[in-house]
């Protein structure tokens, strides 16, 4: 299985870290078997799978349940739970007991929180009590009533400035990877070249030491226009359309089941031959 240490030497000899979303065993597995470095388990699921407008009604429950569906298909990846909005930002003690259920109750063998310097301490006594930690800066979407909108981060000279000396804090804090979320590509090439720790990008260029996507976006499996930093390598949401279309038309006239998706009874005959066996 893919270790924390593996993903930190990617950096160190320049290989690519992929990452993608997961929240069941199907997809974990499909994922895993393709190669992909890490498994999140995303509390992006409020929105994709829950069909809420933002992630913050997610829980601690939801996110240990899934976590522990995508562990299920998972055998190579190194599986990294989100933790959801106010499971970490109360107190210290609550980010170490919750942070502390998802090791212990889900395959994961690290947490992502969200959030900057404000952060600094609780990540610090986390990592110190041997809780991994990635960290998520840039566009934070559990930040969402603040910010009003999803908008690129790092646009100016201070912004970008800001952000680094948080990932500089962060890394020191004891992060061993950071997401950096719809940062401008400049920023987030002088943040990586800043850091010892990989960073993660989402919307952030093609100079981070990896990349994110959420599984609905790759796969096309949202009706809505897609996002500008989201490629599509298949669209799967006209085709699984078109598929269900076709099943209520063969429902609707019987077509649907043939007989070769029909077990009829045995004969007395067959039967009688059946008991002898």
């Amino acid at each position: 299985m893919i270790t924390i240490p593996q993903i930190q030497k990617k950096k160190k000899v320049g290989e690519k870290i992929s990452m993608l979303t997961a929240y069941d065993a199907p997809f974990a597995s499909i994922f895993d078997e393709a190669g992909v470095d890490i498994l999140l388990v995303g509390d992006s699921l409020g929105r994709v799978v829950q069909g809420h407008e933002n992630t913050l009604p997610v829980t601690l429950e939801q996110m240990i349940y899934h976590t522990q569906c995508v562990g299920r298909g998972t055998k190579h990846a190194l599986i990294v739970s989100d933790m959801p909005f106010l499971s970490y930002q109360v107190s210290s003690e609550q980010a170490i007991q919750n942070t502390g259920r998802i090791l212990k109750e889900t395959p994961a063998r690290a947490v992502k929180l969200e959030g900057g310097r404000e952060l600094e301490g609780t990540v610090r006594t986390l990592t110190q009590i041997g809780i991994p930690v990635m960290g998520h800066i840039g566009l934070q979407p559990q930040s969402i009533h603040t910010l009003g909108t999803y908008k690129m981060q790092g646009k100016t000279i201070p912004q970008a400035e800001a952000l680094k000396e948080t990932a500089l804090l962060l890394q020191a804090a004891g992060c061993f990877s950071l997401v950096l979320e719809c940062v401008t590509a400049e920023t987030a090439e002088e943040i990586t070249k800043a850091l010892e720790i990989p960073t993660i990008g989402i919307g952030a260029g093609p100079h981070c030491d990896g990349q994110v996507l959420v599984l609905h976006d790759m796969l096309g499996l949202l009706p809505e226009a897609r996002l500008k930093h989201a490629k599509i390598y298949t669209h799967l949401y006209p085709m699984i359309s078109q598929a269900a279309k076709e099943y209520v038309s063969e429902v609707q006239s019987g077509k649907f089941p043939s007989e070769e998706q029909t077990t009829h009874r045995i004969s007395p005959l067959e039967e009688i031959a059946v008991r002898k066996i």
